[in-house]
């Protein structure tokens, strides 16, 4: 499952959009909410139209309404992973095989937004789609043969499926094989006019907002939120401006003061939750590039990380809490996960421990410049997007901390859109990320670390190992903890895959990752919280329906 990171800002902006948020039937005013609308924000820049549900770099992906036009077959809760899921799409579901093979019932009251039934057909289709179209399946779910009967769908895989079970049930979007089988390319199709199962519809688009308006007919009671705006702000400043002054109802965004921007400017309305989960966010190396190829120079470089500094600074001491263990897993979440070896061994920052790793493996100083093994200058571009704020602070504290063993880095304030195409097709040096989560510290090791999602520079698609990392021992520890039959397989699996990762240091994790989301009561009630955890507060997460299904007029 993957957290989409969202933007935040640095400095202040000019609140370019606030005039197209404020107008219009059902914004905040005295009058209540009579529209019934709920006003959904993401800091992140003008939008490209493009509904199709698979791509991550699209508008749907990028501000989360693909959640409200299409649907999974099971809901299941990133904050409780234990939890049993909520049939969805599917009324029942069961692996068998040791996860190599799921068969669904699917539930026979559910129709496509244009009237059309779904059937246990469409579901077979999109499975079968992901199968023959690598570029949308993301996840690279390796599919067998699909079959179906009357309203059951039978699938099997050719490898175990126990570490996917929420990337096939909850995060893949069921598509219409009416509508995608006359697609000349479904990898590339923008979906003009998106045909879903959920209880919305398209009504606008602009580069600034889509609004969604809800349908005639749903197999569940229909939404009392009867619009929807997705409104992508400029920055986090522009963000935050609207979440201070009510324009925006439910957003995902880092608040640097919070207390004082945004919850103390409405105290009984403005709330905020970030339930933690078992992810990470780090510097991913693009490791196709020299001399940031050498685990040597990746690990000197991760022995002068001030994480702490990142915490406090990057993240305000509350967003991204610090990740201190040396294997990257965060805790206490991982501590039933982490070896023996590496029980108690935190990160601390080690300069001179540093640059003599360095200068017994070939490297050498200039003065204050590092000089890689063929004598030149080691310099480094860090990127990420203007507007995500913590990102970017934390890049301008490790171009700090890199100075210390002679590495000269840039920051690049990218644009959004051209820093995610970027990255998808690895062109660039350096960036923060995240990684996936999961129930398990598998998805933060399979999204450093799999040679399985390996795609060459300049091919995009990638979902996990945007890094690029080619590690035989690690792809084969993964694939063995994926497939293990018990958990004491699992275990030494997992031992291995904390080995390698302290070794080669693909990517310099500083913090791990949270659900989160900042939202307004005045209008609306439901919304999860610390006493009711039945989601994610994230407006970009499947989950994000079932929120908007609970919500229900505050008057």
């Amino acid at each position: 499952m993957r957290l989409r990171r969202k933007a935040v800002a640095v400095a202040a902006a000019l609140f370019v959009l606030s005039g197209a948020v404020a107008c219009g039937d059902g914004t905040t005013d005295g009058a209540g909410n009579p529209g019934g609308v709920l006003n959904v924000g993401m800091p992140n820049g003008p939008q490209t139209e493009n509904h199709n549900p698979f791509l991550p770099s699209s508008s749907a992906n990028s501000l989360g309404y693909r959640w409200a036009l299409y649907e999974p077959l099971v809901m299941t809760n990133q904050v409780k992973p234990a939890d049993e899921g909520k049939p969805w799409l599917a009324s029942e579901w069961a692996w068998s095989d040791n996860f190599r093979k799921l068969e669904l019932t699917i539930r026979d009251n559910a129709k496509w937004s244009d009237g059309q039934p779904l059937t246990a057909k469409d579901i077979a289709y999109t499975f079968t789609l992901l199968k023959n179209t690598s570029a949308l399946n993301i996840n690279a779910i390796p599919f067998g043969e699909i079959t179906t009967e009357d309203n059951k769908v039978t699938a099997t895989f050719t490898t175990s499926q126990f570490v996917n079970q929420t990337d096939i049930l909850t995060q893949t979007p069921m598509v219409p094989e009416h509508i995608w089988s006359k697609m000349s390319d479904p990898a590339t199709d923008t979906n003009k006019d998106p045909v879903g199962s959920g209880p919305y519809k398209l009504k606008t688009f602009t580069p600034q907002t889509v609004t969604l308006t809800v349908r005639d007919n749903y197999w569940q009671d229909l939404p009392q939120v009867k619009e929807l705006r997705y409104t992508s702000y400029n920055d986090n400043n522009a963000q935050t401006t609207a979440l201070a002054n009510g324009s925006s109802e439910w957003a995902f965004t880092f608040i640097s003061n919070y207390k004082a921007v945004y919850v103390n400017k409405d105290p009984e309305h403005h709330k905020l939750w970030f339930p933690p989960v078992l992810g990470v966010h780090g510097l991913f190396f693009n490791t196709e590039l020299k001399p940031f190829d050498d685990p040597i120079l990746r690990r000197a470089m991760n022995m002068v990380v001030n994480r702490n500094d990142v915490f406090m600074q990057g993240e305000a001491g509350y967003f991204y809490p610090e990740v201190k263990n040396v294997t990257g897993i965060p805790t206490p979440a991982g501590d039933t996960f982490l070896s023996d070896e590496f029980k108690g061994k935190e990160f601390k920052v080690d300069v001179d421990g540093a640059k003599k790793l360095l200068t017994d493996n070939g490297y050498t100083f200039a003065g204050d410049t590092l000089n890689d093994k063929t004598g030149k200058p080691v310099k480094l571009t860090l990127s990420n997007p203007a507007g995500w704020s913590d990102y970017i602070t934390t890049l301008e504290i490790l171009k700090d901390n890199f100075s210390d063993i002679g590495i000269a880095a840039t920051v690049d304030k990218a644009n959004q859109d051209t820093w995610t195409t970027n990255v998808d097709t690895g062109q660039f040096e350096a960036a923060m990320h995240w990684t996936n989560n999961g129930a398990t510290p598998y998805d933060i090791y399979q999204s450093i670390m799999d040679g399985a999602l390996y795609k060459p520079v300049g091919t995009a698609g990638v979902n996990g190992n945007w890094g690029r990392f080619r590690n035989a021992a690690a792809t084969e520890a993964l694939n063995t903890y994926a497939n293990a039959p018990d958990d004491t397989a699992r275990k030494a699996a997992m031992d291995e895959l904390q080995k390698i990762y302290t070794e080669q240091a693909p990517v310099l994790i500083t913090g791990a990752a949270n659900a989160g989301g900042e939202y307004s009561t005045k209008n609306w009630v439901g919304w999860p919280d610390e006493d009711n955890q039945y989601a994610p507060a994230q407006p970009t997460q499947p989950n994000a329906l079932d929120i908007i299904l609970h919500l229900k007029p505050a008057s």
